[in-house]
């Protein structure tokens, strides 16, 4: 008997635990359980379906003075076809 029991045990120690048991997700949890994208939330849920934002919780985003910046900041999808050095030499 004592012999099973260590035995039993050292099998134990050597099964290979398998890495899709250890991540949680939707399909292998509770039916109430949601993951979510691992983003914060802006807000809480009232008793009565509705959605309050709170606006400490929305982002702020700090952007600094472009008064003497050279570049602008639209880039066109439709550039102007314009002739360099290196596509006038790979014609050629």
């Amino acid at each position: 008997m004592a012999l099973g029991l260590i035995l039993g045990l050292g099998r134990a120690f050597r099964r290979k635990r398998t890495s899709s048991l250890d991540i949680l997700s939707s399909k292998r949890a509770p039916r109430d359980y949601y993951k979510g994208k691992n983003c914060k939330p802006t807000g809480f849920h009232t008793r009565k379906g509705g959605y309050v934002v709170v606006k400490e919780k929305l982002p702020n985003y700090v952007v600094p003075s472009l008064a003497d910046f050279k570049l602008k900041p639209y880039v066109s999808q439709c550039p102007i076809g314009v002739q360099t050095t290196e596509a006038a030499d790979a014609g050629k």
